[in-house]
C-alpha cells in the first residue's frame, strides 16, 4: 500500500492546481485530486468492461499506453528506433502494412498529434505534463509509385500489438526540417529485458527484409526530386511513365546497334554465369555524339527491353544527390544508372574552378568503384564533349569499359528518320528521298522538328490530302534560313555554302 498524504500539487488527471481543487492526495509517484478521487470510485462500482472492449473516453496517449502495458510501469518501456529517408515512405508503408495487419482504429492503432518540426517518439508519447500528446485521427498522405497507382502513407500514429503475452507498440512519425526536408522514423516499444530486445530484433529484421526485397519502385524509371532550396539532398521519387521505343525505331546504324546491345542487353543475360565464374557483373559505358544523335532515345529502349532493371536518371544538376542515387541503385538492383551530361561533373581537373566540382568528380568516380564487385548496374554516362572528361574517368578501365559514338546519321538513316516521324502525315516518296537528302549533316533531333514544321504548314494549307513540294520546302526553309545560322545551329541542321538546305 503506497504512503498516502495531503499535498499542493498538480492533479495528474484532470490537470487541476492546488487552487482549483478542494484537496490533492499525494502518493509515492503521482497525484490526485478529490473530485478525481470520488469519481474513480464511482466508476469502479459499475460493471467491469469486457477485456477486449476499448474506452473511448481516453484522451491522452499516455493513458491509452498505460492501460496497454498493464502492470509495466511507462518509464521502465525500453524504446529502440531507426530513421529512414522520406523517398522510402511508400515501401516502409507498405512493409508496416505486411507486418501488422489491418488497422483498427482505436483497437490496435491511434494517431497522433505532432507539431511539424517535432519528432514524434515513445518517450514525447508519455508525457503528462501541460503538453502531453493527444490521441488524433490518423492522418494520412498519397504516394504516387506509377502506374496511377498510389500508396496512403501514414504520417503520424501508434499500433498497440502483442507478441504471445509480450505488449509492444510500434510508433511511426514524419519530422520536417527547417530547410524543406523530412525524415521517418520507427520506433518499438517493449518490456525491458531479453525477451523485449529480441523482439525488437526480430521486428526490424523483419521489417529491413521487405524493404530491400519488395520495393513498389523496382522496374520502373526514376528520379529524384529535389527541395526548393539547394541541400544536396533528395525527398521523393518521381517515377516517370516513359513511351516504349522499340528496336525498329532506334535509327542508328547497325554496327552501332548492334555495340549497344551486345555490352548491354547481352550483357544482362550473360550475368549468372560471370558471377559464377567470379566476374563483376557492373558494366559502364560512355555515349558521346553531336547534340541530337538519339542517345536518349536509344537509352528509352534500352530501358524497355531490360526486364526486371530499374532506371535511374541524373541530369548534371542533381550532382549532389548522386549518393542517394547509388544506395537506390543498390537498394533496387539490377539496375541501369543514366547519367547526363557527364561533362558538367567530370570535367578534366585542370578546367575546374572550385573545389566543390572536383568534389563532385571524386565521389562518382569512388562510387563507380565502390559499386563495381557486388552491384548489379550498368552505368551509362552520355556527354557532347568526351574531349572535356576527366581522363581518370574516360581513361581508365574498369569505370568506363565500352565508349559508343553516336554519329550524324548518314542518307539511308535520314530516310528512315524522316518516314519515322512522319506519322501519319501522307509524304510521297519523292518528297521522303529528297528531304533525306538535303538534310546531310543533320541530327535526327533537326528532323524530328522539320517532320513537326511540316505537319503545321500542312495544317495551315487545309491539312487535307498529300503533303506538297512547296509544304515541305517552306518549312524546310523556315528552319535553316528564317531564323538564320544561329537557328539553324541550335535545331541540329546546316546550310550549304551556296544558301541551299
Amino acid at each position: 500500500m503506497p504512503q498516502l498524504n495531503l499535498s499542493t500539487g498538480r492533479c495528474q488527471f484532470c490537470h487541476a492546481k492546488a487552487n482549483e481543487a478542494d484537496r490533492i492526495v499525494a502518493g509515492d509517484s503521482s497525484f490526485i485530486c478529490e473530485e478525481c478521487v470520488a469519481a474513480s470510485a464511482a466508476l469502479l462500482k459499475t460493471a467491469a468492461p469486457d477485456a477486449g472492449s476499448v474506452d473511448r473516453t481516453e484522451r491522452y496517449v499516455f493513458h491509452r499506453l498505460a492501460r496497454h502495458f498493464g502492470s509495466i510501469l511507462l518509464n521502465e518501456v525500453l524504446a529502440t528506433g531507426r530513421v529512414y529517408p522520406q523517398r522510402q515512405q511508400a515501401d516502409l508503408q507498405l512493409a508496416l502494412d505486411e507486418l501488422f495487419g489491418e488497422r483498427k482504429v482505436p483497437e490496435n492503432f491511434i494517431g497522433t498529434q505532432n507539431r511539424r518540426h517535432d519528432a514524434t517518439t515513445f518517450s514525447r508519447l508519455v508525457e503528462r505534463d501541460r503538453g502531453a500528446a493527444e490521441i488524433a485521427p490518423a492522418q494520412f498522405e498519397e504516394v504516387d509509385i506509377g502506374g496511377d497507382e498510389v500508396v496512403r502513407c501514414l504520417k503520424n500514429g501508434i499500433w498497440f500489438r502483442h507478441e504471445g503475452d509480450v505488449p509492444f507498440v510500434v510508433v511511426l512519425g514524419v519530422q520536417e526540417d527547417y530547410n524543406g526536408g523530412a525524415t521517418l522514423s520507427v520506433e518499438i516499444a517493449a518490456p525491458p529485458g531479453d525477451v523485449g530486445a529480441s523482439l525488437c530484433t526480430r521486428i526490424f529484421n523483419a521489417l529491413e527484409l521487405r524493404l530491400s526485397k519488395a520495393s513498389c519502385y523496382r522496374g520502373r524509371v526514376l528520379s529524384l526530386e529535389q527541395p526548393h532550396r539547394w541541400a544536396g539532398r533528395a525527398q521523393r521519387i518521381r517515377v516517370h511513365e516513359l513511351e516504349p521505343v522499340a528496336r525498329e525505331d532506334v535509327i542508328l546504324d547497325e554496327a552501332t546497334l548492334q555495340a549497344v546491345e551486345r555490352n548491354v542487353l547481352k550483357f544482362a543475360e550473360q550475368r549468372p554465369a560471370l558471377r559464377a565464374m567470379g566476374l563483376s557483373t557492373q558494366k559502364g559505358l560512355l555515349f558521346h555524339g553531336a547534340p541530337g544523335t538519339g542517345t536518349t532515345h536509344c537509352i528509352r529502349y534500352l530501358s524497355g527491353k531490360l526486364a526486371g532493371h530499374t532506371t535511374l536518371l541524373i541530369t548534371a544538376e542533381q550532382a549532389g544527390l548522386l549518393s542517394a542515387y547509388m544506395s537506390l541503385a543498390r537498394l533496387l538492383q539490377p539496375a541501369l544508372v543514366v547519367i547526363e551530361d557527364a561533362d558538367l561533373i567530370a570535367r578534366d581537373r585542370d578546367d575546374m574552378n572550385s573545389a566543390c566540382d572536383e568534389v563532385m568528380l571524386n565521389q562518382l568516380l569512388n562510387e563507380l568503384d565502390g559499386l563495381r564487385e557486388k552491384a548489379d548496374v550498368f552505368f551509362v554516362l552520355t556527354t557532347n564533349r568526351p574531349e572535356m572528361l576527366e581522363p581518370a574517368l574516360a581513361s581508365r578501365p574498369g569505370r568506363i569499359d565500352q565508349t559508343i559514338e553516336f554519329a550524324l546519321p548518314e542518307e539511308s538513316l535520314r530516310r528512315r528518320l524522316v518516314a519515322l516521324y512522319a506519322r501519319s502525315l501522307d509524304l510521297p516518296r519523292d518528297v521522303m528521298d529528297d528531304l533525306a537528302r538535303r538534310t546531310d549533316g543533320s541530327s535526327p533531333a533537326f528532323i524530328k522538328e522539320l517532320m513537326r514544321r511540316i505537319a503545321q504548314h500542312h495544317l495551315e494549307a487545309g491539312g487535307h490530302g498529300v503533303v506538297t513540294r512547296q509544304t515541305a520546302e517552306a518549312a524546310l526553309h523556315e528552319m535553316l534560313f528564317s531564323g538564320g545560322v544561329l537557328n539553324a545551329r541550335l535545331l541540329g541542321g546546316k546550310a550549304d555554302s551556296t544558301g541551299r538546305p
